[in-house]
């Protein structure tokens, strides 16, 4: 069984159909208490950091978690919101902290350009629709993966690369500037990108996670 976590942040019916597309038997929860019957667990979301945040902790969900993702390693798929809310914290509408489950921070795309007095913006933000990524062949999210394949992002925040964090880094993506697009660390997983709104492509990332087994 596959809980997908309703924490109040958006997009979670979506997330939950494609699972059901693909076969599988889903629940949409708000209650943390079904975290302990899940087989795998999945994180979406869309919305600001700190609300993630303290949407969780409100909701009761900070110590579930961390005993069924991080103690008895279930499974876990974190999505968009999802993905940033395991890092150590951000800087969206002042400074949060975040899960600290991988050692990363989530800061905003800022592109801008001087000609004489004026400023402008280079690149438009949110970085909304479809673009590719390069990513590690040997991670289970990208079996059958073909690499010419492309995946939907809207995000104003990205996880930041750094030496400290590349062992955990399986996809990139590039914005202006290259960010990260998927992680693994363990039985934890997470893309920035939206696999449900990725079509063919994204199916085939939800399909690996499912049949992903933790060893």
């Amino acid at each position: 069984m596959i809980i997908v976590i309703n924490y109040g942040m958006g997009n979670v019916r979506s997330v939950a159909k494609a699972i059901e597309s693909l076969g599988e038997e889903v629940i949409v929860s708000e209650n943390p208490n079904d975290l302990r019957k899940a087989d795998r667990i999945v994180l979406p979301g869309v919305g600001s950091f700190g609300k993630g945040i303290c949407n969780l902790k409100d909701k009761g969900f900070l110590e579930v978690l961390k005993e069924e993702v991080l103690i008895k390693k279930k499974p876990f798929l974190g999505i968009c919101l999802g993905m940033q809310l395991l890092a150590k914290n951000s800087t969206e509408n002042g400074f949060h902290e975040g899960l600290g489950w991988v050692p990363f921070e989530v800061r905003k795309f800022e592109f801008t350009n001087f000609a004489g007095s004026m400023k402008f913006n280079i690149l438009k933000v949110p970085h909304m629709g479809w673009n590719d990524i390069s990513f590690n062949e040997n991670c289970v999210l990208f079996k059958r993966t073909n690499k010419k394949a492309c995946f939907y992002f809207v995000h104003s925040y990205y996880l930041n690369i750094s030496e400290n964090n590349k062992e955990f880094i399986v996809a990139t993506c590039d914005y202006g500037l290259p960010f990260v697009a998927a992680i693994q660390k363990d039985n934890i997983f997470a893309t920035q990108f939206h696999p449900e709104k990725s079509q063919r492509d994204g199916l085939n990332i939800l399909s690996n996670f499912i049949d992903y087994q933790y060893q």
